[in-house]
């Protein structure tokens, strides 16, 4: 949706966090979406973090501007951005554990606090805030029938990943003496079943690779069946990682997505999964042919497209 924006005001908002005292300046501007005005408020949280906040004003765009800017000054004037939660021993188990997550945010890499906020947000706080457990008062017994609870609908592997969600947590709360013991210690831990992997014979995979021929899955198809790439490691896979006089592919980018917030982030790192997972490998004729067909048909779009080329990430193979 297009937007305006009018009459940019900051004004300045005293909070207290964690008992200390902090302000925070506050910007606040008019913006149209759909036809009608919207106040938008851009301001640091407790951390610093830049956010911004979308308040409708329920006015149509027509007619409406020295109302909706009244609006606006008020909602500014009564805007106190959110505190962080105190951490106690007597909290709700379910706000202890947000607190948690927000507290290891930037220490852990981002797709793995996407996973524990997946995990966390969407499992464990719905069941523990239900029951209104606070962190002192969570027994083996509480974190034992969430267990059985969850193995109603979902695999032991599932619900081996909460309890090392659980379990790490509550090492922080005995860490920083909320809590003497880790009432997670005590919890029997269901018993993951042997996986037993299947995989394509020579005429499935041949089966698959005419399916995906001239397709946009073709190449991630090809270096995954036939090298063994993980699929962070086929769309991270640039061109300089292609040496086609030494006749060689060396992995060592990966590309994966994560969800942090509820908004989806391309996460690029110059490394691999483990240390084993960089290496170098034979670039076989086929694949050769392959990869000199995609470079002259990216350097063709280029010039066809012109100005309007995407050039955020033609160092990439796989776009």
């Amino acid at each position: 949706p297009v937007k305006f924006c009018y009459n940019i005001i900051q004004v300045q908002v005293g909070v207290s966090a964690l008992g200390k005292g902090v302000f925070t300046m506050v910007a606040g501007h008019l913006s149209e979406k759909k036809g009608y005005y919207y106040a938008v408020l851009n301001y640091k949280d407790y951390t610093g973090k830049r956010k911004s906040k979308w308040v409708s004003t329920g006015l149509p765009v027509k007619g409406n501007k020295r109302r909706a800017e009244k609006i606006l000054a008020d909602i500014k004037r009564d805007f106190v951005p959110e505190e962080p939660k105190r951490i106690e021993a007597n909290m709700l188990f379910s706000d202890y554990m947000e607190s948690w997550l927000n507290i290891i945010k930037g220490s852990v890499a981002v797709p793995t606090y996407s996973s524990y906020s997946e995990i966390v947000n969407k499992n464990i706080i719905p069941y523990f805030r239900e029951r209104k457990i606070t962190l002192q008062g969570l027994t083996a017994k509480d974190i034992q029938a969430f267990y059985l609870h969850e193995l109603q609908r979902v695999s032991a592997s599932t619900v081996i990943h909460y309890h090392a969600n659980i379990h790490k947590a509550l090492k922080y709360a005995v860490k920083i003496d909320l809590i003497e013991v880790n009432p997670a210690d005590k919890v029997e831990r269901p018993k993951r079943k042997q996986y037993v992997g299947s995989f394509y014979d020579a005429d499935e995979i041949n089966a698959l690779f005419e399916a995906a021929k001239g397709t946009k899955l073709e190449l991630p198809i090809l270096f995954g069946a036939f090298y063994g790439l993980r699929r962070s490691e086929a769309v991270g896979l640039k061109w300089d990682a292609i040496d086609f006089k030494k006749k060689t592919i060396t992995i060592r980018h990966t590309v994966t997505q994560a969800t942090i917030d509820g908004k989806s982030k391309i996460i690029q790192k110059d490394r691999t999964k483990t240390k084993a997972s960089y290496r170098s490998l034979p670039l076989v004729p086929p694949f050769e042919e392959v990869l000199y067909r995609l470079k002259a048909e990216q350097e063709l779009n280029r010039k066809l497209c012109g100005r309007s080329y995407c050039r955020q990430y033609t160092d990439y193979i796989y776009v």
